[in-house]
């Protein structure tokens, strides 16, 4: 079981949140323009590297923010600080 920081209300249980894949993906500068091959890029693929990755997470039985932490996919390990997304 993970325990996480939450930002707002200190270490919780990670059955008190939700998991929101990888952080700082950007949405595409012209959507529009897009081929259906690379909207499945942009939806789909995503790293899955063995080591450090960062994540976002959403206090969903509690503060109800996202943030985005470092998660050690190997030891789940979890860097502080976190940081808030807006």
């Amino acid at each position: 079981m993970l325990l996480i920081d939450c930002p707002h209300c200190g270490p919780r249980d990670e059955n008190e949140f939700r998991y929101g894949g990888q952080a700082g993906i950007a949405y595409p500068d012209a959507p529009g323009e897009l081929s259906d091959g690379e909207w499945a890029g942009y939806v789909f693929m995503r790293d899955n590297p063995k080591g450090w990755f960062t994540e976002r997470w959403f206090h969903a039985h509690g503060c109800r923010t996202w943030f985005a932490v470092e998660r050690h996919t190997v030891t789940h390990e979890i860097r502080t600080p976190v940081q808030e997304i807006r």
